[in-house]
């Protein structure tokens, strides 16, 4: 394998993605206090994964470490960022404008992180045609019009579980090419378009889980 195939980001392994955007919060921590260097051991320590284990996903992303110095720490903050897709604007829509689907919309931070909300849809009169932090709120037959309009390429499916597979087979029809999907429910979907499961209920379930193990072990 080619170091440019090593960069490419569909080629790197998914536990690495996951672990890249913990590195880049922690080095702009540093970044905002002042200092200019890190080393492996550093954010190993603070992720608490093994030293080795940092250098290897960090030979994915174009840029070297300088010896018994470390990385610098604003080329490394501005390497990830590109690397992981955050400093591009995505274009989204989200469907289901429930509790947390309106929280996603309130949530400036996801704009920073290059995930662009420009319209939500829903199927509830007093959603329809409401504004909410400045993006706003269609009824979902507006849908294949307003795609056409923005052209985004991420749908947020936040929608109640029964009508999770209806609606993703109506997102990817209209040309949506990466479904972020927040409901308990593994969508189907054609192989060419990219899935990511976020369950908040599965998460919940490894954390009620590993406290019952921990209360279970006290006794």
């Amino acid at each position: 394998m080619t170091s440019d195939e090593m960069r490419q980001p569909w080629k790197v392994p998914e536990p690495t993605l996951r672990r890249l955007p913990w590195y880049l919060a922690f080095v702009k921590l540093l970044k905002g206090k002042g200092e200019a260097f890190v080393s492996s051991t550093q954010i190993a320590k603070e992720i608490n994964v093994d030293p080795s284990q940092v250098a290897k996903d960090l030979s994915f992303v174009n840029v070297a470490g300088k010896t018994r110095v470390g990385y610098e720490i604003q080329a490394l903050v501005d390497v990830l960022e590109d690397f992981l897709g955050f400093t591009a604007q995505h274009k989204a829509f989200l469907f289901g404008v429930g509790s947390l689907g309106a929280s996603l919309l309130h949530d400036t931070g996801l704009r920073q992180y290059g995930l662009r909300i420009v319209a939500g849809f829903d199927v509830r009169t007093d959603l329809v045609g409401s504004v909410i932090n400045g993006i706003p709120v269609f009824h979902m037959d507006d849908f294949p019009a307003k795609q056409k309009e923005f052209g985004a390429t991420i749908g947020v499916i936040t929608v109640p579980v029964e009508k999770a597979q209806e609606v993703t087979e109506l997102i990817i029809s209209e040309g949506i090419q990466a479904l972020w999907n927040f409901t308990p429910f593994r969508i189907r979907v054609p192989e060419h378009i990219v899935v990511q499961n976020t369950s908040i209920y599965a998460h919940l379930a490894v954390m009620f889980n590993r406290l019952n193990a921990m209360n279970h072990s006290q006794i």
